[in-house]
């Protein structure tokens, strides 16, 4: 618990402290408490927030629907059945998150929209689909349903389908055992998983500001970032509209809690018993196909689009031989303008706030799931608050909280204030997906353990640890391959002369040149497919 608090007040409680006490006072950067509250009645009677909050709730639980569309069926053949070659499906379905939301949503406009690659492969565009709410939704769907699909299929996997066996031998059918067993067991993971996707969608700017404003689908972090970009800074109308994002992450929150605790499930417990799966048989084919499909739409599309576009000479230029070649690369490799300075940066400090958020998860789920001590809902409620804030704001909480000259230490202008926003953005996926592991573990193994004289933390590591993980595998490669894009954070906060691959693309965007961005997102992409398959390798050998 102490362990917690500290790296949790430390992390995410010191800059939402000081994003709340901005709200209040709007004169706080020159050290002033005067006039409080004074912003807030201009806030709560501007026309447009009823419409900021529809249009981002609207998006929130469409997102939400669309990723249970996709990732519910994938799961299930992905963690109950003997799928073929499933780990190269999970590998292909992280790529998605090693690409930065806006690459991605800049990659569909340069399909969709009229003379794109669809129109000259094709013949057919469609970009009033895809400026509009239901192409934002159908874009931000098929970027974020792998955070459901990781944490539901290892769910399933665990489960296994000893109960739905169970329920067939009572005379159940094979639809009805699949709805009455083994489905609401993973409803902690599903819910989980969820609440990370409704949380990511509410605070992502990328795609909502990419796409959106073309018809005028405006949310609530558009405006945040007006307030934040626009002269003159509004600092304290920024913060208050952060407090309202925090409330509907924090009522999905509570959502989640409720249907969690009322529902409690266990479906491991202290017999050992090998994993087995359904037969497939004559259905591999259309699984296969099934999987095919989402990753064409999903992975294939998008990335195709930001290959092509580096391998152009020029933007303009058709899908011709003559319009293809390796200039952008060129200039990666020969490291113009810092680009394998900034790919190496990236690796390394993704590396770090991998471990870093993995460990502080870890020991957050563990005493707000497993522990009876006071104050662990406090612990899990800190957890996932981060993602209640955009990261532009988070990052204004930082250098609030820590450029101020009374620190012992240098931290602000500094990699450590960016490696604590890594760690703060990204904290509530190792928490929800080891939470959803550890609800899975029936409470006599910890009664066991305490039998024999185990204390807490060697129940952790000797008997709780090795059965979590897999989660814990999967949140952490999910923080690294997204901390390794990570964009607004590492724009506000990168110290003076650390370039990050994400800081290198936006600034070669802003000047004109999109294929040197494109051909660094490229190589990233591969890059960290290999480190993340090197490392699921070396799991393996040690789980042997």
């Amino acid at each position: 618990m102490g362990a917690s608090l500290i790296g949790l007040a430390l992390v995410v409680a010191l800059p939402l402290l000081f994003v709340l006490l901005q709200a209040v006072f709007p004169a706080l950067p020159s050290e002033s408490f005067r006039t409080p509250f004074a912003h807030w009645a201009e806030v709560a009677t501007d026309s447009r927030l009823p419409g900021l909050l529809a249009n981002t709730l609207l998006l929130g639980v469409g997102v939400c629907l669309l990723c249970v569309v996709l990732a519910l069926p994938l799961s299930l053949l992905r963690g109950l059945t003997d799928l073929p070659a499933g780990g190269l499906w999970d590998l292909l379905f992280l790529i998605p998150f090693m690409l930065p939301p806006y690459i991605g949503a800049f990659a569909w406009v340069l399909s969709l929209q009229p003379r794109g690659y669809s129109s000259q492969l094709f013949g057919f565009s469609a970009g009033d689909f895809l400026f509009s709410p239901a192409g934002i939704v159908a874009v931000m769907g098929l970027h974020l349903f792998p955070v459901v699909y990781f944490a539901l299929s290892r769910t399933l996997a665990a489960i296994g389908p000893r109960f739905a066996d169970i329920g067939r031998v009572c005379g159940a059918t094979p639809a009805y055992a699949l709805l009455r067993t083994i489905l609401p067991l993973s409803i902690p993971a599903l819910l989980g998983g969820l609440l990370l996707v409704f949380a990511l969608t509410i605070e992502e700017y990328g795609t909502p500001a990419a796409l959106g404003r073309r018809s005028q689908f405006l949310v609530l972090v558009t405006s945040i970032e007006e307030k934040l970009a626009e002269w003159p800074i509004d600092l304290p109308g920024a913060a208050l509209l952060s407090v309202v994002l925090m409330l509907l992450a924090l009522g999905a929150f509570l959502l989640q809690h409720v249907v969690a605790s009322r529902h409690p499930v266990a479906s491991v417990g202290g017999k050992h018993t090998a994993r087995a799966v359904f037969a497939l048989g004559p259905w591999k084919g259309p699984a296969v196909v099934l999987f095919a499909l989402v990753t064409l739409f999903a992975v294939i599309l998008p990335v195709g689009a930001v290959t092509a576009t580096a391998f152009s000479k020029t933007l303009s230029g058709s899908l011709a031989w003559d319009n293809f070649g390796w200039r952008h690369f060129d200039a990666v490799f020969s490291n113009r303008s810092g680009a394998l300075d900034a790919l190496l940066n990236s690796l390394a400090l993704a590396g770090v706030a991998a471990l870093g958020a993995g460990l502080l998860g870890g020991l957050a789920a563990f005493v707000s799931v497993r522990s009876q001590m006071h104050g662990r809902r406090l612990v899990d409620g800190l957890s996932i608050l981060p993602t209640a804030l955009p990261g532009m704001v988070l990052a204004v909480g930082l250098i609030l909280a820590w450029n101020r000259s009374w620190w012992p230490f240098p931290v602000y202008n500094t990699p450590i204030v960016l490696l604590l926003a890594y760690v703060a953005l990204l904290l509530p996926y190792p928490v929800r997906y080891v939470s959803a592991g550890l609800r899975q573990i029936g409470p006599s193994l910890d009664d066991a353990a305490r039998v024999s004289g185990a204390g807490p933390f060697r129940l952790f590591r000797r008997i709780l640890l090795p059965l979590v993980a897999p989660h814990f595998l999967v949140a952490m490669l999910m923080v690294f391959a997204i901390a390794s894009r990570e964009l607004v954070a590492s724009v506000m906060l990168a110290p003076s002369g650390l370039k990050t691959v994400s800081t290198f693309v936006f600034n070669q965007f802003a000047q004109g040149s999109p294929g040197a961005g494109m051909a660094l997102s490229v190589v990233a992409i591969f890059s960290t497919s290999a480190i993340l398959v090197l490392l699921a390798r070396l799991w393996r050998v040690d789980a042997r």
